[in-house]
């Protein structure tokens, strides 16, 4: 009696590769090359272990004698005001609350900071009508975002463009 292989999607997907990516580069290491491991940030703290810079490794003796001491790419875009993701914050609402959209958006930051020592905060300004954040990543950008719109409610718009990088939008007017 011959056995029946299930038709099911996820067997249909598993099995197409296509698209995959055969090498795996995170977008500093294809610009800056691969760095010897383990290294360490510092500015920061932060180590490079297993290809990605991670803040809960253990750091002992041994790892600080054969570690590298360079910069991570958040110290370094964070120093030069660079940044992956762009949030403007508008409206009469978000200028009269500004202490505590500003706590709303630390706290989402030292969440990400936490786990993803390259998710940052570049800077936050007020500019005449308008708070303007510059995040090291898109996601935290788009995370700030959907916080403010989750605890604020308000309208939230999303762009990103060719290069990498997010523009994000949050407004409420009353």
């Amino acid at each position: 009696m011959a056995m029946a292989v299930p038709k099911g999607k996820g067997l249909i997907r598993s099995l197409v590769r296509g698209f995959a990516r055969t090498k795996k580069r995170h977008p500093a290491e294809a610009v800056a090359g691969r760095l010897a491991e383990p290294a360490m940030c510092e500015r920061c703290g932060a180590v490079f272990s297993r290809r990605a810079w991670r803040r809960d490794r253990r750091i002992t003796g041994a790892l600080l004698a054969r570690a590298a001491w360079v910069r991570c790419p958040a110290c370094v875009q964070t120093a030069e005001g660079l940044g992956f993701g762009r949030v403007v914050i508008r409206g009469a609402y978000a200028l009269a609350h500004e202490p505590a959209i500003r706590r709303r958006i630390a706290n989402v930051a030292a969440r990400a900071a936490r786990t993803q020592p390259e998710r940052r905060l570049s800077s936050i300004e007020r500019r005449d009508d308008r708070i303007e954040v510059i995040t090291t990543s898109q996601k935290l950008a788009h995370r700030i975002v959907h916080e403010l719109k989750k605890a604020f409610r308000g309208r939230a718009t999303y762009a990103w463009s060719d290069d990498g990088t997010l523009f994000a939008t949050w407004a409420r007017e009353r």
